[in-house]
């Protein structure tokens, strides 16, 4: 196992591209938040204002205990960037005959796609990790409320999260193999497809929509406050735990079909 994680290295370390999306992904999770936070900072300002958006509201989404959620909330509007690193770290090694290479020098396709899979385990727990400095440094700034871990298990969520929108990517790279064509497919369903089927059976489905691949993710991490709101405006509360339960059997099915595709694959 430490030998396929070494490998993995070597072939990353000197890549300008992943070091750069790597870093900006890194810089986009805190700058986004910042935004957010200074809207909030805004909308809280005055103290008629303050008491007003607090009472419709609820306390400010940055202070303890709500900002693991916010955070984790806005930081997964970004997720498309490690899916991104994902999907060119798996399409190099079609382009550079490289997955042949590593079979010929005695590698099995299951330790080849293990690689991979922990790759994008490494990229999901980069990102929580990030989240999670963001969160306490953000929660500090805004003050009120002592450091608590109430509202910690978004971060489980965020995990979920990272993880399937990771491993979706990687399910698109093996089966596309060229790094346009599986960007291309990945973003249109992820921003497009999907989004179009959400609308149409959360409409004649009965709110069916939430169930389908990434957007049971979604569900599981509303902004605080905010999906209350909507909730009681349209009478219809989500069932997490089926919702849950959905995510879990998803990413089981992504890790399964990766899997299999490249054992059975023509290399």
């Amino acid at each position: 196992m430490g030998q396929l994680l070494v490998i993995e290295w070597m072939k990353l370390k000197n890549y300008r591209a992943f070091w750069i999306l790597l870093c900006i992904y890194i810089a986009t999770i805190f700058g986004g938040n910042y935004i957010i936070y200074r809207i909030q900072e805004v909308i809280y300002a005055e103290r008629q204002a303050k008491g007003i958006a607090t009472m419709l509201l609820g306390n400010p989404p940055y202070a303890f205990p709500t900002v693991w959620q916010a955070v984790s909330h806005v930081s997964s509007w970004l997720l498309f960037i490690p899916a991104l690193i994902m999907i060119m770290a798996v399409t190099n090694e079609y382009s550079f005959k490289t997955h042949r290479q590593n079979i010929i020098d005695g590698f099995t396709r299951r330790q080849f796609i293990t690689a991979k899979i922990m790759i994008a385990t490494g990229l999901a727990l980069l990102s929580v990790v990030v989240v999670i400095i963001t969160a306490m440094i953000f929660g500090i700034m805004q003050g009120g409320a002592s450091f608590s871990f109430e509202g910690f298990s978004y971060i489980g969520y965020f995990f979920l999260q990272a993880m399937s929108y990771i491993m979706v990517a990687l399910l698109m790279g093996i089966l596309f193999k060229r790094g346009g064509l599986a960007i291309g497919v990945f973003f249109a369903y992820a921003l497009v497809l999907e989004q179009i089927l959400v609308l149409i059976l959360n409409r004649y489905v009965n709110y069916f929509g939430r169930y389908l691949p990434l957007e049971s993710t979604d569900m599981q991490i509303p902004f605080p406050h905010i999906q209350r709101v909507m909730n009681k405006l349209l009478d219809n509360t989500p069932n997490l735990t089926a919702i849950f339960v959905v995510s879990l059997l998803y990413l089981a099915s992504y890790l399964f079909i990766v899997v299999k595709k490249f054992e059975t694959d023509d290399l």
